[in-house]
């Protein structure tokens, strides 16, 4: 017998999310239902999930932070962002955050529902496998294979580093995103920077850009 495909919602409109709830399961999906970043993240990086569905405005832990935690930690999910923040920039904003599709509320279900769908067809062979300035950052083994044939092996952290930048490579970070989607505990921003250098010192200084006053991207080499 076929398994359900897993799914989980992130929602905190208790309506709603008792709406989607019903709608997918009666989809054949099985779902699971977070009412808030937090326990989003929890389940995220604690169970395993096919798809998610993600508001942005959450309480404890804002949508897109949540998905950057979570890849950063090389949890994979393909994800269909549901907001209400659905001008043109949000989706830009959304896409650029690694999301893979974006849907503004009020939504049409079949259009939801055919969203879903499509997103299940998606081949996931990239998932462990992200281009970076000069290479491919592997992340099963924490190793870049640059184009010259030689391997880079990475720490975990600076892999988590490397991971959030490629896979949202025109997104500038802040050094606070950075610090909850890779250092989660640290206090001190600085530990960025520490790692920014590690990077750099161990591929190329173009690896990743710094944007003055604002924070850091992956870089355009």
């Amino acid at each position: 017998m076929e398994r359900a495909t897993r799914l989980l919602v992130v929602e905190d409109d208790p309506e709603l999310a008792a709406m989607l709830t019903d709608l997918l399961t009666g989809e054949g999906y099985a779902v699971e239902l977070a009412g808030d970043g937090q326990k989003g993240l929890h389940l995220g990086l604690t169970r395993e999930f096919d798809l998610m569905l993600l508001d942005r405005g959450l309480p404890a832990i804002e949508g897109l932070d949540l998905l950057a935690r979570l890849r950063a930690r090389g949890r994979y999910v393909p994800t269909l962002v549901l907001s209400a923040l659905g001008q043109p920039r949000d989706r830009v904003d959304g896409l650029d955050a690694g999301a893979e599709d974006y849907l503004g509320k009020p939504f049409d279900v079949d259009e939801l529902l055919a969203r879903l769908r499509a997103l299940l067809r998606r081949p996931r062979d990239h998932a462990d496998v992200l281009h970076v300035p000069g290479g491919e950052l592997d992340l099963s083994t924490r190793s870049v294979l640059t184009e010259s044939g030689d391997e880079v092996t990475l720490s975990e952290r600076e892999s988590m580093l490397l991971s959030v930048l490629a896979r949202s490579p025109r997104r500038v970070f802040t050094r606070r995103e950075l610090v909850d989607g890779v250092f989660e505990g640290a206090e001190d921003e600085g530990v960025v920077d520490t790692y920014v250098h590690y990077l750099r010192r161990k591929l190329h200084r173009s690896v990743i850009e710094t944007v003055r006053g604002l924070g850091y991207r992956l870089g355009s080499r």
